[in-house]
């Protein structure tokens, strides 16, 4: 069961489109918007939605903490023969032409059991993140942002609403996200795939390791090369800079590796406190 919460020019003549006007863009306005914002904190400065992650990424344990995103179960089901599943993840993203090569770490917890039917079901419990900065910052230049925080770029990438985690041998199911584009000269708007989310299907690369059986924590890695990547869209006028130097659209190109760590616990063995 899955869970749900000109286009006649090519990329590359639009990405030379933008070329041309980003000297002028970035004159008239990243010096503007830097010195308009520099009366108010960045928009993105603080959330308190689940989209937000403490900074290193362990392997999980069975600590109330790590399942508090479980999600309620269907009505009529035995809660002994549903498990909760938390996946910690790190790893690396290129989206069209740049690579952020340290995610930040990201949580994702689901449930999954039979149905009173007898059929397969699954629940979406939530995603847990954190921006990863792009190298360049904004403008695409080698230590820019280290210089100016106001060009600083991240990524952060969020559930775009459908996944299907039942596993067939090394293929991992589904997975969609959207890649929240962060900087203090964009609006909180701007999102790669908003429309149309990254559709992952994330291949086991090598074996799994039993890290503990009790708790049950098992570590493995995964990858996916074979996936599109849209546009960015709602980054203002900003927007052709924002695709042009992260190379997207993209149909080809874009790559993502993870490390995960993933636990387990049955719903009638639950940690609580």
């Amino acid at each position: 069961m899955t869970t749900t919460a000109d286009t006649h020019r090519s990329p590359a003549a639009r990405r030379g489109t933008a070329a041309l006007t980003v000297t002028a863009l970035t004159t008239a306005l990243v010096t503007t918007a830097a010195l308009s914002a520099a009366a108010a904190a960045p928009a993105h400065a603080a959330s308190g939605s689940a989209s937000t992650l403490s900074a290193a990424a362990q392997s999980p344990s069975a600590s109330a903490d790590t399942f508090r995103d479980c999600p309620a179960l269907p009505a009529g089901v035995d809660p002994s023969q549903w498990r909760c599943e938390a996946l910690t993840a790190t790893g690396s993203l290129t989206l069209g032409s740049r690579t952020v090569p340290a995610l930040a770490p990201m949580t994702i917890t689901h449930a999954e059991g039979p149905l009173a039917d007898g059929g397969d079901g699954q629940v979406w419990g939530a995603m847990r993140s954190g921006p990863g900065p792009v190298p360049g910052g904004l403008l695409g230049i080698p230590g820019t942002a280290d210089r100016n925080p106001w060009t600083s770029l991240s990524l952060m990438p969020e559930y775009g609403g459908r996944s299907d985690f039942y596993s067939t041998g090394n293929s991992l199911g589904l997975l969609t996200l959207r890649f929240r584009v962060l900087s203090p000269l964009l609006p909180r708007t701007c999102v790669i795939g908003r429309d149309n989310p990254v559709e992952l299907r994330l291949q086991r690369v090598g074996g799994s390791q039993w890290v503990s059986q009790d708790p049950p924590v098992i570590d493995f890695d995964a990858r996916d090369d074979a996936f599109a990547v849209p546009a960015a869209t709602g980054c203002g006028p900003l927007g052709p800079l924002v695709d042009a130097h992260l190379g997207v659209p993209a149909a080809t190109g874009n790559s993502i590796a993870l490390s995960a760590s993933y636990t387990f616990a049955t719903y009638d063995r639950l940690p609580v406190g």
